[in-house]
């Protein structure tokens, strides 16, 4: 089972030392300790850990500055003597509020809060493209779509699994099922996935697969404007 990766900020040694004594117990956690916040700040938006034990009166940034900045995968307890923070840490969304002193048990309480936390921070679901080929409907991950070639009234829909998908779609319609940030049109007898492109100039797209398309004159400023 993978281990939770946490970071704890505390300037108090004590503290810190209490905090890694539980985790080293709980055996299921990789920690690392910051007396400096501000050096704890820049390592937890560098490595975006899964849990942060926060001190909340600090020198120079406080632990409530800090949740503030905290990573969306991330999740924050805060440890602290001063109870009348409570509210505030709520409001700010945390997991738990740790009370000075703690026990083990609360520490794992909280631990345990944290985990489902996590695991209800899921990944984006895939998104997909839904056409019709002939009479059966085809879905197609977004991610495997390597670029979509004009042929009259179809349009190929060139996959990275497998060779393509033949609709009866012009690219007009197929342009406006995708999402604008993720396809561009480049000619009119194409439209390409950006995050496909290994290269490109003002004439010319290199995909990934070394496949070159040409960038049509009409279509030239505007996808260079998102390329860029």
């Amino acid at each position: 089972m993978k281990k939770l990766t946490c970071i704890t900020i505390d300037d108090e040694p004590i503290a810190l030392s209490v905090i890694s004594t539980f985790c080293n117990r709980h055996k299921g956690i990789e920690l690392k300790t910051y007396s400096n916040p501000q050096t704890g700040l820049e390592e937890i938006l560098k490595t975006s850990p899964d849990i942060v034990f926060l001190d909340i009166e600090m020198n120079g940034i406080t632990g409530l500055e800090i949740a503030r900045k905290m990573p969306e995968t991330s999740c924050f307890i805060f440890t602290t003597a001063y109870s009348h923070y409570a509210l505030t840490g709520y409001e700010l969304d945390a997991v738990d509020f740790l009370h000075k002193p703690f026990s083990y048990e609360r520490f794992q309480t909280a631990i345990d809060k944290a985990v489902r936390r996590l695991s209800s921070i899921k990944e984006p679901e895939e998104e997909n493209l839904i056409v019709k080929q002939e009479y059966n409907n085809v879905i197609i991950p977004l991610s495997d779509i390597l670029y979509i070639e004009a042929m009259e009234n179809y349009s190929k829909i060139y996959r990275l699994t497998e060779r393509y998908v033949l609709v009866r779609k012009n690219l007009k319609s197929i342009t406006e099922l995708l999402p604008p940030k993720k396809f561009i049109r480049i000619h009119r007898s194409y439209i390409i996935s950006v995050d496909k492109i290994s290269s490109f100039s003002r004439q010319e797209i290199i995909l990934q697969t070394n496949k070159a398309l040409p960038i049509g004159r009409q279509y030239a400023e505007q996808a260079l404007n998102i390329l860029k």
